[in-house]
């Protein structure tokens, strides 16, 4: 991992003039076993920056593979943001799945080619790609080709479920905790919630709970717009429409939307495929209301942001497409990965300096906590600004600073907690039920 993090403030670094020139014979969907082949081509053609691992199967067997790009593959650096791209949740969503598989051999070649920009992204961050969630759903849509396929056909898994409607519902805890002061981040999943969701949807969580992952994008069809949370709407519709549901980080979360809408080629002029979004980014809830959503599941969950990109009309475009496609959201998909490293990060001490895992990390006026990792290290997404922020921990005295946030790199902020008091050890009490449920959300039919 290298150290101090500069952005290019130009895009002379801008990847339009990277890269060698693309013919569109280069581009063609991947079938699963096509898919494999170039993920392990990637792995060969860069095997000191690249790691291969299966996070799971899917109904059919298949594996939900990714692909790891950093400087020590296979290795978390304390200090260094780890990073996800999510494709081909719903298998009739295929742009995603191709734009990834694209991105991977850029992001190999631009590497051995000296590209300074790409070489600074792997070196401080680990960026984990994972092509196809569903790629039972592929098989099924791909079956179909792009001229016949329906906007239904291959969408679910084997079980025809949809994924992104099948995660553990914690939106309706935390609207309950709002009201409650209850907790406001890592909400308790439901008991049995492991028998409760599908295969594909099991792996990602386990995913989640294996590495600390900071930022993410989901990649849909079907729309053109940047979403970003809550998608789930607090209140019931009004006048026929839902109502916007704002996070804690709204305006962080508009400013991550707007950062692939204007990086990409198309995207934040408003109006596609028939609709019109200002600056190309929606909030989920304001669109339309969403339940058991994978977006909202990340921020509730995790110590991840993560927004939802709708990247074409066409939810299986032909083969002719990709190469626009690709052009198009290229930069977009490299300028939203940098956002990584913004706003605060840092290590969390004891007072004989040993990394304190699962420590939180408060930001007055931000109702969404984060937690250190096993290491000792916190990353916190924030807009530039002054901050006070507070590190603490069980059994020790929290610790508060002031720290100015700029809009470059992420300014280093390390804490050192002393030992509490013995009449002090007391952790603080849990703030939430272990056991919750929430309706079963209807079908909706909207690419997400």
């Amino acid at each position: 991992m290298q150290q101090g993090w500069t952005f290019p403030w130009v895009s002379a670094l801008l990847l339009g003039v990277m890269g060698l020139h693309v013919s569109s014979s280069e581009f063609q969907h991947h079938r699963y076993e096509d898919l494999v082949r170039a993920l392990f081509a990637v792995q060969s053609e860069c095997p000191y920056i690249t790691r291969i691992y299966s996070i799971g199967r899917s109904v059919e067997g298949r594996h939900l593979y990714v692909l790891e790009f950093s400087d020590n593959p296979g290795i978390h650096e304390a200090m260094e943001p780890e990073f996800k791209y999510v494709g081909n949740m719903h298998g009739n969503e295929v742009l995603g799945r191709e734009l990834l598989i694209k991105l991977s051999q850029f992001l190999c070649e631009e590497y051995r080619a000296g590209n300074q920009r790409i070489m600074r992204l792997i070196h401080d961050t680990r960026i984990h790609i994972l092509p196809s969630m569903n790629p039972d759903g592929y098989e099924v849509a791909a079956k179909q080709g792009p001229e016949s396929n329906g906007y239904l056909v291959g969408r679910g898994n084997a079980r025809q479920f949809d994924l992104n409607r099948n995660f553990p519902d914690l939106n309706a805890l935390v609207y309950y905790y709002e009201k409650t002061n209850g907790r406001n981040h890592h909400l308790p999943l439901p008991d049995n919630w492991e028998q409760q969701v599908e295969p594909e949807t099991l792996a990602v969580i386990k995913w989640m709970q294996n590495y600390n992952f900071i930022l993410s994008a989901n990649l849909h069809g079907g729309a053109v717009v940047a979403n970003y949370p809550f998608d789930k709407s607090r209140d019931a519709r009004i006048r026929g429409r839902t109502t916007y549901a704002a996070t804690a980080d709204d305006k962080l979360f508009r400013k991550l939307a707007r950062t692939y809408s204007y990086a990409h080629s198309w995207m934040h002029k408003g109006w596609n495929c028939g609709d019109f979004f200002d600056e190309g980014i929606t909030n989920g809830a304001s669109w339309y209301s969403l339940s058991k959503g994978m977006q909202d599941f990340n921020y509730l969950y995790s110590n991840c942001f993560e927004i939802t990109l709708e990247l074409s009309c066409d939810k299986f475009p032909p083969a002719s497409a990709l190469p626009r496609e690709w052009m198009g959201n290229r930069e977009a998909l490299v300028s939203y990965l940098e956002q990584v490293h913004h706003g605060i990060k840092g290590m969390v001490y004891d007072e004989n300096n040993n990394p304190l895992g699962n420590a939180e990390i408060s930001v007055a006026g931000a109702n969404h906590d984060v937690t250190t990792g096993v290491d000792g290290d916190y990353f916190r997404l924030l807009l530039p600004g002054t901050y006070t922020v507070t590190a603490s921990a069980p059994g020790y005295v929290p610790d508060s600073s002031t720290v100015t946030v700029g809009p470059a790199e992420a300014i280093q902020l390390h804490f050192y907690l002393k030992t509490a008091p013995k009449q002090n050890l007391k952790a603080k009490p849990h703030n939430g039920k272990k056991n919750h449920s929430s309706p079963k959300a209807p079908l909706k039919l909207g690419p997400r």
